[in-house]
């Protein structure tokens, strides 16, 4: 219905349908044989095929009165079979089967009333050899299913692609975040240390140059060396991603095992940091290892930045008997945030970034300043499956993270 240059194509079909019936009405002798007005209404019965795909009712409509009028004349009746079976093929291939079988039922009965009325030995013929335009009507519609199913299956390759190409930008928008995150806490984490460190070096370069404790910035230094170190080596896993389309290369995901580093990082800032790590009985899913690391991270990261290299911060990680998850706590004893999880002029990334790290691994976190001064991060991480061996629903992790938040600001105020 919609290929190029169709009234073209259709006006030569029309052309060779007339042409075919010239030939038929001079051999065939089911009649007689046509005279001038004839010949005219069987050629006339062809042109409205040039039209057949615009308004395929309306052209067999305009050709049954030329028809009856040629088949009332006794005029050979096989002859114009040609531009019959086309337009009976077009109205069954453009419409619903109803009104296909209508078509072909009115077609039909007054082709055989018309014979039967002139001969009736005649009309029993055409009866007979009905057949032929009842298969032409099958025909029609079975063409037109097969279509439809064909554009159905196009269209459904065509959503599929669709809908394979929006997964793809959304695996890249994830991957971005991803790599955004890792890449904040990985430098803001080092930064940090290492300005802390430097003030360290520089505090004892200038407050006594008489008396200068080389051992003392030297192990300033050698720290500064080794977080520059562990800052490349990180930062050169995560961008691995951007360089190959293999994942196989960006090697495993930091976990609980990767926590005592982080302590030592913190501490060679000048924090006093105590750890306590229970690994869970049964495991720990990658995601929520990797989770915990950066959310520890951030939150020492944000510890030294904001609470000064005093402080004393806590680090828990264990599992909630209640709730079947994961609880990572840390708690500083500063002097509490002005804006946490920024640098301190103006709103950051740190808190937003452990909330995405916890609801990516299915779980939860709560952040706030203690009644007593100091500030405490709580996250509840689901695990594998709790006892009852049900997961662990999302209002769960939610009062595991109260729980967390309400045991921590007891135990200060203790």
């Amino acid at each position: 219905m919609d290929a190029p240059h169709r009234l073209r194509t259709d006006a030569l079909i029309a052309g060779g349908a007339g042409a075919l019936s010239v030939v038929l009405g001079l051999v065939t002798h089911d009649g007689r044989a046509p005279d001038a007005v004839g010949w005219a209404l069987l050629l006339a019965s062809a042109v409205p095929l040039v039209w057949r795909r615009s308004n395929p009712v309306v052209v067999l409509l305009a050709m049954i009165p030329v028809l009856m009028a040629y088949h009332g004349m006794d005029n050979a009746h096989t002859a114009p079979m040609p531009q019959t079976l086309i337009v009976l093929y077009t109205v069954a291939v453009t419409g619903r089967p109803l009104r296909t079988l209508l078509t072909g039922g009115v077609v039909l009965g007054a082709m055989v009333s018309v014979v039967s009325a002139i001969d009736a030995h005649q009309g029993l013929e055409l009866l007979r050899t009905s057949g032929w335009i009842i298969a032409v009507l099958f025909f029609g519609v079975d063409v037109r299913f097969y279509r439809r199913y064909v554009a159905s299956m196009v269209e459904r390759a065509e959503r599929a692609e669709r809908t394979r190409e929006e997964e793809a930008r959304r695996r890249v928008t994830e991957e971005r975040l991803r790599i955004a995150r890792d890449l904040h806490d990985l430098l803001a984490h080092s930064i940090t240390v290492i300005g802390v460190q430097t003030s360290v070096a520089s505090h004892i370069l200038t407050v006594d140059p008489e008396r200068l404790d080389r051992e003392a910035v030297a192990r300033a230094l050698d720290d500064i060396a080794g977080t520059c170190r562990e800052a490349r080596a990180e930062l050169r896993t995560t961008l691995q991603v951007l360089r190959t389309d293999s994942h196989e290369s960006e090697g495993p995901l930091p976990g609980l095992v990767a926590l005592p580093g982080l302590v030592r990082a913190a501490e060679a800032a000048g924090a006093t940091v105590e750890l306590s790590v229970r690994d869970p009985a049964e495991g720990i899913a990658p995601a929520t290892g990797a989770a915990t690391y950066r959310i520890v991270q951030e939150s020492l990261t944000n510890a030294v930045r904001h609470a000064g290299p005093g402080v004393r911060i806590r680090v828990a990680v264990e599992p909630d008997p209640g709730s079947g998850a994961l609880r990572v706590t840390v708690t500083d004893d500063g002097a509490g945030r002005e804006s946490s999880g920024t640098g301190g002029s103006g709103p950051g990334f740190g808190i937003v970034g452990m909330r995405e790290r916890a609801r990516s691994s299915g779980g939860t976190l709560a952040v706030g300043p203690l009644p007593g001064g100091g500030f405490e991060v709580a996250a509840v991480l689901p695990l594998p499956g709790p006892r009852d061996g049900s997961p662990p629903g999302p209002h769960d992790a939610e009062r595991a993270a109260a729980d967390a938040v309400t045991a921590g600001t007891e135990e200060t105020a203790r």
